[in-house]
C-alpha cells in the first residue's frame, strides 16, 4: 500500500471539519512547498545530485530545520538506492514518508492534554510577547469550556501594558473568572491566589498566563521558577502542561526561543501560533527533531475554533492534501 493511500486510511478517524481546517490552515506551506516540490520534478526526470542539492535547498527555505534537512536527504539518497527509484516523481510519497517519520522517530507522540477528570488541573503557559500567548489562552478556555469543564484564568503576565485587560476580554467573551492583581504585582502572589480562588470553586483547568521577556534570561527563568514552585507547593504534581506559545511566522527564531524557555521551565508542549499566515510551516518538524518537545496544539485561523490537536497524519495531508485526494 501507497503512504499517500495509508494517510488516506487513518484520517478517516478525523472529523471532516478537522481534515479540511488543517487543509485550509496549511494552504500557504502547501502553496510553496508542493508547487516548489512539482517545479523541482518537472526541471529534474530523473534522480540525481544536482536534483538532491536542489530538493535540500527547498526544505532548508521551508524552515524545517538545517540538521533536519540534511539527515532527510541522506536518507532520502539510501531509499533511492534501496528502491531503485530513477524517475523525481516517485519521490513525492517517500519525502511525505519521511516527513512524518520525523516527527514521529521519537517514540509515541502523545498530542492530547494531560488533564485529569478528577481534581485540579494547571497548564502554564510561556512565550514571548507578540506570538498570541494571550489570544491562545482564550481559545483554548473556549475549547475546555465547551468540552465540559469549568475554566478559570490567572493573569500573571502583570509587567506587560494591557496584558491583564486582554486576558479579561477573553474571559468576557469565553464566559469564564479570571483571577488578576494590579499591574506590576508579583506573578507568583498572582498564581496563589488563582490556585486558592480555583480549589475554593471546585474549577477542573486553571490556565495561567506568565511574562515573556527574553532581555534578561536570569531574571526570566527566576521568574518562572518562582511561579513553578509556588504552584507545586499548593498543589503536588502540578503544572500538568507548561505549554510555550511559538509564531510559526517567525520560523527559526522561533526555535531558539523554545531553546531559551526549555531552559527555564521543563516545557511539556508546543502551541504553534499562526500556522496559516506562513509558507514555512516546516518548524513543526524542526521543533521535534531538535527539541524532541511535541507539537501539542496548533493555531490555523483567526476564528475562536481555529485551535486545533496536532496530528502528524493531518499535517502531511495539508502539506500534499491534492496528491493524497487524488489518490
Amino acid at each position: 500500500m501507497g503512504f499517500f493511500k495509508k494517510i488516506k486510511d487513518k484520517m478517516t478517524n478525523s472529523s471532516t471539519e478537522m481534515t479540511e481546517k488543517f487543509k485550509m490552515g496549511l494552504e500557504k506551506t502547501r502553496d510553496s512547498f508542493s508547487g516548489k516540490l512539482n517545479a523541482l520534478v518537472a526541471r529534474y526526470r530523473n534522480v540525481d545530485e544536482d536534483f538532491f542539492e536542489e530538493l535540500e535547498e527547498m526544505l532548508i527555505m521551508a524552515d524545517i530545520g538545517v540538521n533536519t534537512v540534511m539527515e532527510l536527504i541522506d536518507e532520502l539518497r539510501d531509499e533511492v538506492k534501496l528502491r531503485n527509484i530513477k524517475e523525481t516523481s516517485a519521490l513525492f510519497e517517500v519525502i511525505s514518508e519521511k516527513l512524518v517519520a520525523i516527527y514521529e522517530e521519537a517514540g509515541e507522540v502523545e498530542t492530547t492534554l494531560n488533564i485529569n477528570n478528577d481534581g485540579l488541573n494547571v497548564i502554564l503557559f510561556v512565550g514571548v510577547n507578540g506570538v498570541g500567548k494571550t489570544t491562545t489562552i482564550g481559545k483554548l478556555a473556549n475549547k475546555l469550556t465547551k468540552e465540559g469543564k469549568n475554566v478559570m484564568l490567572a493573569a500573571a503576565d502583570t509587567f506587560r501594558a494591557g496584558a491583564i485587560e486582554q486576558l479579561e476580554v477573553w474571559g468576557d467573551r469565553v464566559g469564564v473568572p479570571v483571577i488578576k492583581q494590579k499591574e506590576g504585582s508579583d506573578p507568583a502572589s498572582v498564581i496563589f491566589d488563582a490556585l486558592q480562588a480555583a480549589k475554593s470553586r471546585n474549577v477542573d483547568v486553571l490556565i495561567c498566563d506568565t511574562a515573556g521577556r527574553l532581555q534578561n534570561k536570569v531574571n526570566l527563568m527566576n521568574e518562572l521558577s518562582k511561579v513553578r514552585r509556588v504552584i507545586e507547593r499548593e498543589l503536588p504534581n502540578a503544572p500538568h502542561e507548561v505549554l510555550q506559545v511559538i509564531d510559526a511566522t517567525t520560523g527559526q527564531n522561533g526555535l531558539q526561543q523554545a531553546k531559551v524557555f526549555g531552559e527555564a521551565t521543563d516545557v511539556s508542549g508546543i502551541v504553534l501560533t499562526k500556522l496559516d499566515g506562513t509558507a514555512k510551516g516546516g518548524i513543526a518538524l524542526a521543533i521535534r527533531r531538535e527539541l524532541q518537545v511535541p507539537v501539542k496544539l496548533v493555531g490555523l485561523g483567526e476564528q475562536i475554533d481555529d485551535l486545533q490537536v496536532f496530528d502528524s497524519n493531518l499535517f502531511v495531508y495539508g502539506l500534499f492534501g491534492d496528491m493524497i485526494d487524488n489518490e
